[in-house]
């Protein structure tokens, strides 16, 4: 189930919440993740990327929360 996204209204005197910026990554970055450690992109698509992680290859899909380009 996902959380519904909510609009901001120009009248509100709260300011909007900011767009989360999605970052690129390309086939032979190296990567950190959260739970499987450093790894390196080694396919690209649309939205996705997939790492190897010393062996193990994992799809991980956007937007990469837990991934950081080293």
């Amino acid at each position: 189930m996902t959380t519904p996204v909510r609009r901001h209204l120009a009248s509100s005197p709260f300011a909007a919440e900011p767009e989360p910026t999605i970052e690129e990554y390309s086939v032979g970055d190296q990567v950190c993740h959260d739970a499987h450690g450093i790894g390196r992109v080694v396919n690209q698509e649309a939205s996705a990327v997939t790492v190897d992680f010393r062996g193990q290859h994992l799809r991980i899909t956007s937007p990469y929360r837990k991934l950081a380009k080293l």
